[in-house]
């Protein structure tokens, strides 16, 4: 019996990619930069899993991320001032676009009510992703949140989805992970021996052989 439900947070509960996408389109014409939307934003993208994944195994702080990311796009050398200041003209447009998914709320409240204990499980940094929640409206759930920031490395290693049922009092094998990643969220938490829901809202995995989901509503 599924006790606990743990969600992911970007493109799972928060439209991480269109917030990102419009933010960077609206930040590169502000600078002046070089290139078309589309490769801007498919650069964008490049250059952020890259560093992100830097940031989740540690070789980078957050800060430091964010500072790379800045360097790399830009094609730059920058101070870290200078990179932190960059980065922040990019952040002022991202997080005004910061939108929940129409299907999280409903499928929170559905699963509280029915007494199952739910969290977030988000690979962000810990204030980072809590700004967000409260930003587009879903703080008031008093959901409780864990980061990768709390742990040694971000999904999937074990160690967040372990670290993450211990804190809630339940067993992995009584926990379902659901999120959109197939390697981060479903692989991790099958390989720490978590149920796993994969959400495939673009069908980017239709054959996929594990739990698929397009909407939280099939949930």
């Amino acid at each position: 019996m599924i006790r606990a439900v743990l969600f992911d947070l970007d493109d799972t509960l928060v439209d991480h990619t269109s917030a990102a996408d419009e933010a960077v389109t609206a930040w590169a014409a502000e600078q002046g930069l070089p290139g078309t939307p589309d490769e801007q934003r498919t650069r964008w993208t490049d250059v952020s899993s890259r560093h992100y994944a830097r940031y989740q195994s540690r070789e980078l702080t957050f800060a430091g991320q964010r500072r790379e990311r800045a360097r790399d796009f830009l094609d730059r050398e920058l101070s870290d001032d200078d990179a932190d200041a960059v980065f922040a003209g990019y952040l002022v447009h991202y997080e005004a676009r910061w939108r929940p998914f129409p299907d999280a709320r409903p499928e929170l409240e559905r699963l509280v009510e029915r007494g199952h204990l739910v969290a977030v499980l988000t690979n962000g940094e810990r204030a980072h992703q809590v700004k967000k929640i409260s930003t587009v409206g879903l703080d008031d759930l008093g959901l409780p949140v864990f980061a990768s920031s709390d742990y040694p490395r971000g999904k999937p290693d074990p160690a967040p989805f372990l670290g993450t049922c211990a804190a809630l009092g339940v067993d992995a094998g009584d926990t379902l992970m659901v999120g959109n990643s197939l390697r981060q969220d479903a692989g991790g938490a099958l390989g720490a021996g978590l149920h796993a829901v994969l959400l495939d809202r673009n069908d980017e995995h239709p054959h996929h052989t594990g739990r698929r989901i397009q909407s939280l509503d099939e949930l």
